[in-house]
């Protein structure tokens, strides 16, 4: 695991660093296996006194019988706490603590990212603790290391991207499905049968980048609308759906206002559509739809800075994805090498006054081309490039 090591440097280190720097306690957040315990490894190797614990243990986790003792026999060291969500009765005594002597450095929690660890860290530590949300591997952070074809088919998990085999990638993302659907799904309140569970994702994964039909969720399963709502924030919450809404413009046109939703890791995408290899997903019709998410998801991650939506006209006038920043950027999505859009296209950037006009396609060589109109055909990685810069 080399190669995930040094990209997990190269992406997050430093930012935490500079957070314990300042902050009493840093939270790492982000979905299972994505590289937090790696990183926190990392970070704990060049301090000098440091102590971790794992509450999936029961050997860790009966250190903090007393955590108010425990934690004070280490108060000149740098505690991390993994699935720190597990015991959510600790964020007062952490704050108890850190009150008594608020120093930087003192505290960094992992979590899978649970509504109650943002609700518990948020309310309970205000003002006393920073996060970091730790994302599976983005296109421009594996640029160079891992080839893209192979970053859109296995995903950005580290060991589905980095498995020996694409073979041995979707076992692996098979594996991750059942273990998420089995156990961390119903611990978040998602109180369904296992193969209730499993349509419901399935479902999801085959309208990936499609507007939102509550109804069409709900009336397979046996739930009210309400009741999809509510699984669907959950799902949200943990990183592993993206709900991208409307992007709004100052138009006498009739607007859609139903959000869209993507699978956000494609891996997952494609071994929740039983594509597992690339004959099966470019013989697939869902080839488009997991370009389209695929593309948002490593451009939107990568920009937490900019506002995010979609456009569309109930006349058919669309706009992928629209980013608003110090600047109005209209992207479309095509899964060609030589794409097109169409006048749909160009009549909803005029709608939004877009300042900048894209096309993000798999190109063979990074080498961006206008084709008119204004737009640049691009990749995701120099789009993310040129707006960072």
């Amino acid at each position: 695991m080399r190669t995930m090591n040094r990209i997990v440097s190269r992406r997050a280190e430093a930012e935490v660093r500079n957070l314990l720097r300042q902050f009493p306690a840093v939270a790492i957040l982000g979905p299972r296996q994505t590289g937090k315990t790696t990183l926190a490894t990392r970070l704990l190797q060049s301090e000098p006194r440091s102590v971790r614990l794992d509450l999936e243990l029961p050997s860790d986790l009966a250190r903090l019988s007393d955590p108010e003792s425990y934690l004070r026999s280490h108060a000149s060291d740098l505690v991390c706490i993994d699935e720190i969500q597990r015991v959510p009765d600790l964020f007062p005594v952490l704050r108890a603590l850190i009150d008594k002597e608020r120093r930087p450095g003192r505290f960094l929690v992992l979590g899978s990212a649970s509504a109650d660890l943002l609700r518990q860290s948020s309310e309970t530590l205000a003002g006393r603790i920073a996060h970091t949300y730790l994302t599976p591997f983005q296109a421009q952070e594996v640029e160079g290391e891992i080839d893209r074809h192979d970053h859109w088919l296995r995903g950005g998990f580290p060991l589905s991207l980095l498995a020996e085999s694409d073979e041995a990638s979707y076992r692996w993302r098979e594996q991750f499905v059942t273990t998420y659907l089995e156990r961390d799904l119903p611990s978040l309140g998602i109180d369904l049968t296992r193969s209730a569970i499993g349509r419901l994702w399935t479902m999801i994964a085959s309208g990936s980048g499609s507007l939102l039909n509550r109804a069409k969720f709900a009336d397979p399963i046996g739930v009210s609308a309400n009741t999809i709502q509510r699984y669907l924030d959950i799902l949200e919450s943990t990183f592993m759906i993206r709900v991208l809404r409307p992007a709004y413009a100052n138009t006498k046109k009739r607007l859609i206002a139903s959000p869209k939703v993507y699978i956000r890791d494609s891996g997952l995408l494609h071994v929740l559509s039983m594509l597992g290899t690339w004959d099966a997903l470019y013989g697939s019709h869902l080839v488009g739809p997991s370009w389209e998410s695929y593309a948002i998801e490593q451009i939107v991650s990568a920009l937490p800075g900019w506002r995010a939506g979609f456009y569309r006209t109930a006349d058919g006038a669309e706009i992928d994805l629209v980013l608003e920043g110090t600047k109005t950027i209209a992207i479309e999505m095509k899964a060609a090498v030589a794409p097109r859009v169409s006048r749909g296209f160009h009549l909803a950037s005029d709608d939004v006054h877009a300042d900048e006009k894209y096309i993000v396609a798999p190109l063979p060589t990074p080498d961006p081309y206008p084709i008119g109109n204004n737009t640049i055909v691009t990749t995701p990685e120099l789009l993310v490039r040129e707006l960072q810069a």
